[in-house]
C-alpha cells in the first residue's frame, strides 16, 4: 500500500497532524514505538492547561487581558537573543502562536467537543517589571476532563479515518532511520519491537523481532523531546542554571527519549537552542510509580515558606508559582539538587494540587460532585495520599519535631531549628499590620483580589507558627524533568530546515521536537498552558500545509 505521508510518533502532535492530512483525503501511515495503549503520549497525563488570551472564561472571572498584554509578558519571558540564527524562525512561530491562542484556538477546540472548566489558573506570575518573564493575568485554562479528553477528541477523529482507510495506526514500530535521497525524504526503515502488554506509560520491551521499510515523499517528526534521557539533559544543561542536578525524577515516561532528535539530525536537520529547557523544582516522588523515577509536580499556591537545602529562606521573587526556571537556577547554584516547602495544614487543604491527570480524578472525570468535595476541610484525596504515603512529606506539630525529621529524612544535620524559627517568626510578625515589606506576602494577599486565587488557590494569610493552623508540614521538593524548549528548527509551514537554513524537501516536525515550533517558540521561559497548545498548533499548521500542497 502507498502513503502520501508517513507520521513518526502517536502523540498529541502527531495525532493533530494525522488528523488533519487525513481530513483533506491523503492517505497516512501513522508509526510509534509505543504499545496502542500508550496513544496520545504526555498528552494524556498533563493536568490539561492550556494558554488562551482574552477568553469568556477570563471575562466571567473579571480579568482583563488582550493580545497586546500577551505579546508583552510572552516576549518578556523569552528573551529572544539569538534573532538572526537560532530564534529567527521561533520568534515568528510566537507571533504566530499568540494570534492563534487569542483568536481560533478556542473555537477550533471546542468545536471538537472540548470544554474548560471555569476557573483560569494564574500559572508563572513572574514577580519582575512588566515588561519581564511572566503572565501578567490568569492565563492557564484547564480542560474539563483534563489531558485524556484532549487526546480523545482527536484519537477519536483518528479512529473513524482508520475506518474509512485514510489512516493506517501502527504501534511498536519503532523508526531507526530516516531515507533521504537527493536532499529530500522518501522514506523510513525501523525495527518491528515484540508486543507489549505494557500498561500506559509503563516502560515497554525494546526486543526487535522483525524490520519494516515504508516509502513516501512527505515525512512528519512528531515524536517527543529529551524529558526521560537524563544523560541527554546533562550533556545539555547550560552553565547560566549552574551544575546540572546529580539527583532527578521523571516528569515523563521512559519513552519519551529523544531518539528521534538525533536520528534526524544523521540526515541533516538541524538543531536550535539544545540548551533551553523546562525543569520543574516542585518535584516529589511518586508513591505509586508507573515508569522509571516517576515523579509528580506539585503545583503551588503562593503562601508555602520556601528554604534551601541548608534552611535558608529564599528572596524575592523565589516564591512558589513564579519563575520555575529562575528558581530552579537559585536551586542548583546553593550546591545542591534539592529544597524545602514549609506550610500549615491549612495551607495544603487550600493551595496544594498536584499536576497530571491521574492526580485530579475529579477534573478528569468530569465531575462536579467529587470536584466539591476539594471545599470540605481537609486535604485534597490524591495530595493527602501522598501525605500519608509519599516520601518526601514530613508532619510534626511542633517545629522543632519538624525540623527533627526533616534532617532525618535526608540523613544529615543541615538544617538549624534556631534558624528556621527566626525567620518563620519575622514573617510571622508581618502579618500584624495590613502592610508589610516581606514580599511574598504581599504578593499572596494580592493573589487574593483575584476571585479564582480567593476561591480554591491563596489560603487566608496566617502565621505559621500559630498552632490553630497546624500541624506543620514541609515537603522536600526535588528536580523533576519535563519539557524539551529547543529542537528542530522549522519554517512557519513546519518544514525542517538544514545547517545552511535550507529546506529539507519533504520532512516536517511538529510538537516538542521542533521545539513547539520554530525550534524554540518559548525562548528562554515558557508561560505555562502553552506546551499542549505547542502541540496542537504546530501539529494544526503542519497538517493544513501538508494537506493543501
Amino acid at each position: 500500500m502507498g502513503f502520501d505521508v508517513i507520521v513518526v510518533g502517536a502523540g498529541l502532535a502527531g495525532l493533530t497532524a494525522t488528523a488533519e492530512i487525513a481530513d483533506g483525503g491523503k492517505k497516512v501511515l501513522l508509526l510509534d514505538q509505543e504499545p496502542e495503549t500508550s496513544i496520545g503520549g504526555q498528552a494524556w497525563w498533563s493536568f490539561g492547561g492550556l494558554f488562551l488570551i482574552d477568553s469568556p472564561e477570563q471575562r466571567k472571572m473579571g480579568i482583563k487581558d488582550s493580545k497586546e498584554l500577551a505579546y508583552q509578558d510572552w516576549m518578556g519571558s523569552a528573551g529572544f537573543d539569538r534573532l538572526y540564527d537560532e530564534d529567527y524562525w521561533a520568534k515568528q512561530w510566537a507571533e504566530a502562536y499568540l494570534d492563534f491562542a487569542a483568536d481560533e484556538k478556542r473555537d477550533w477546540l471546542r468545536s471538537l467537543g472540548i470544554k474548560f472548566f471555569p476557573v483560569v489558573g494564574w500559572a508563572e506570575r513572574g514577580g519582575y517589571l512588566a515588561d519581564g518573564h511572566g503572565n501578567s493575568v490568569p492565563r492557564f485554562h484547564i480542560v474539563w476532563g483534563t489531558g485524556p479528553a484532549i487526546v480523545e477528541a482527536f484519537e477519536k477523529r483518528i479512529r473513524t479515518q482508520i475506518d474509512q482507510g485514510l489512516v493506517t495506526y501502527l504501534p511498536r514500530h519503532r523508526v531507526d532511520q530516516l531515507l533521504i535521497e537527493n536532499g529530500a525524504a522518501v522514506g523510513v526503515k525501523g525495527s518491528i519491537l515484540e508486543p507489549s502488554n505494557a500498561k500506559r506509560g509503563e516502560k515497554s520491551s525494546r526486543t526487535v523481532i522483525d524490520d519494516f521499510t515504508y516509502k513516501s515523499p512527505t515525512i512528519v517528526i512528531s515524536s517527543g523531546g529529551i524529558g526521560a534521557n537524563f544523560d541527554l539533559i546533562r550533556k545539555n544543561w547550560p552553565e547560566r542554571l549552574g551544575s546540572s542536578p546529580q539527583n532527578m525524577i521523571s516528569g515523563v515516561p521512559d519513552h519519551v527519549d529523544g531518539r528521534m532528535l538525533e536520528i534526524s539530525e544523521k540526515t541533516g536537520a538541524r538543531i536550535v537552542n539544545r540548551d533551553r529547557m523546562w525543569h520543574y523544582t516542585e518535584g516529589i516522588k511518586n508513591h505509586s510509580p508507573v515508569w522509571t523515577e516517576h515523579g509528580i509536580r506539585i503545583l503551588p499556591g503562593p503562601s508555602s515558606l520556601w528554604f534551601d537545602a541548608e534552611g535558608n529562606r529564599f528572596q524575592a521573587p523565589n516564591f512558589p508559582g513564579f519563575d520555575t526556571l529562575g528558581t530552579l537556577e537559585t536551586i542548583m547554584k546553593t550546591g545542591y539538587d534539592y529544597s524545602w516547602f514549609i506550610l500549615t495544614q491549612k495551607i495544603i487543604e487550600k493551595e496544594f494540587a498536584l499536576s497530571g491527570s491521574e492526580q485530579n480524578p475529579d477534573l478528569t472525570g468530569k465531575s462536579y460532585k467529587r470536584l466539591l468535595e476539594r471545599l470540605k476541610s481537609g486535604a485534597p484525596g490524591p495530595v493527602q495520599a501522598f501525605m500519608d504515603q509519599g516520601e518526601d512529606f514530613v508532619v510534626a506539630n511542633n517545629l522543632d519535631d519538624l525540623v527533627n525529621k526533616m534532617n532525618e529524612l535526608v540523613d544529615n544535620s543541615l538544617l538549624n531549628k534556631d534558624e528556621i524559627k527566626k525567620q518563620i517568626e519575622a514573617r510571622d510578625r508581618e502579618l500584624d499590620n495590613l502592610f508589610t515589606k516581606d514580599l511574598q506576602v504581599t504578593a499572596l494577599r494580592g493573589s487574593r483580589f483575584y476571585r479564582g486565587d480567593r476561591l480554591i488557590r491563596t489560603a487566608k494569610p496566617h502565621k505559621i507558627l500559630d498552632p490553630k493552623n497546624g500541624p506543620l508540614i514541609a515537603v522536600k521538593l526535588n528536580i523533576i524533568s519535563r519539557k524539551t524548549l529547543g529542537g528542530l528548527q522549522t519554517n512557519l509551514s513546519g518544514q525542517v530546515l538544514n545547517s545552511d537554513g535550507c529546506v529539507i524537501k519533504g520532512l516536517y516536525a511538529a510538537g516538542e521536537t521542533a521545539g513547539f515550533g520554530g525550534g524554540g517558540v518559548h525562548g528562554y521561559r515558557a508561560l505555562e498552558g502553552s506546551f499542549l497548545g505547542g502541540c496542537l498548533f504546530t501539529g494544526k499548521i503542519v497538517g493544513e500545509n501538508i494537506r493543501t500542497s
